[in-house]
């Protein structure tokens, strides 16, 4: 498969130097990268490392504490809340376990973005949800309930759901986590398939190294705070940096430690741990 160009004169997101912080706390330091329209970014990591900090920056649920943060070319720094919400309705989020409304069957999880933020008549909405289950390969299965569907399927029309809008760009949030073999091939065709199909710009947050690097044109790798590696999955591959080699083949020894690094907060914890206890 061919990688599309990454840098583009207009891209969908840009990071420039971002810093992202709860509190005190600083998860990631100094992050730029770029997505452009029509290519499938993988962001990869280690679990703790910030991939899901990164998404929610991406769609304004956090602000960066340095740095620009720009999805279509707006700084969402400054972004008033009725923009950021106009904005939000030109993507679409694949939650990390589906989220769908157990009480609605899987034809109204998919329509019911339609719903919010469409008008439109019966038979179209019919039409325009029936296609997007076709896309998926579950239209037979739209009057089923959601307890009567498997984790592969109920991830399928969650899918079906963050696309039903067409949206310009498509956040995974852990798209492949809990899934067989089987469904994991499956998703991720789906979700190199789907964006080909919209040209939309797709970020799939993950861990799962060889559905990422079968569908994705560029992958950026976080780890220890800080972006660690970024480039083709070919280029990658072939990297001799440690910390890349470490991810890629799952090994226990290297850069990261098997410890969790001691901090000036846990220091502060066990002082006075060891204070109230006598």
């Amino acid at each position: 498969m061919p990688s599309r160009s990454l840098h583009s004169s207009d891209p969908v997101i840009r990071l420039d130097s971002v810093t992202l912080a709860y509190g005190d706390f600083t998860v990631l330091s100094d992050i730029s990268l770029e997505v452009g329209k029509g290519q499938v970014v993988a962001i990869m990591g280690g679990s703790g490392s910030g991939k899901t900090t990164l998404l929610r920056a991406t769609t304004g649920q956090m602000k960066a504490r340095s740095g620009k943060v720009e999805v279509f070319g707006q700084n969402l720094t400054d972004i008033s809340r009725k923009d950021l919400m106009t904005l939000r309705q030109r993507m679409g989020v694949l939650f990390q376990q589906g989220a769908l409304f157990t009480d609605l069957n899987v034809f109204e999880n998919v329509a019911f973005p339609l719903r919010e933020h469409r008008q439109l008549a019966s038979t179209e909405m019919l039409s325009r949800v029936l296609t997007k289950l076709d896309a998926v390969g579950l239209k037979a299965a739209a009057h089923l309930k959601v307890s009567e569907i498997s984790g592969g399927m109920a991830r399928r029309v969650a899918l079906a759901r963050a696309v039903i809008l067409e949206p310009e760009l498509v956040l995974y949030d852990e798209p492949f986590a809990g899934l067989d073999p089987i469904s994991m091939g499956i998703t991720a065709r789906l979700i190199r398939e789907l964006s080909d199909r919209l040209g939309c710009a797709s970020v799939v947050i993950t861990h799962d190294i060889a559905e990422s690097f079968a569908i994705a044109d560029y992958v950026y790798l976080v780890g220890q705070g800080r972006l660690k590696a970024h480039g083709t999955p070919a280029t990658l591959r072939s990297s001799s940096d440690p910390y890349v080699q470490q991810f890629l083949q799952a090994e226990p020894d290297g850069p990261v430690p098997f410890d969790y690094p001691v901090t000036p907060a846990f220091e502060s914890w066990l002082t006075h741990q060891k204070r109230v206890r006598g």
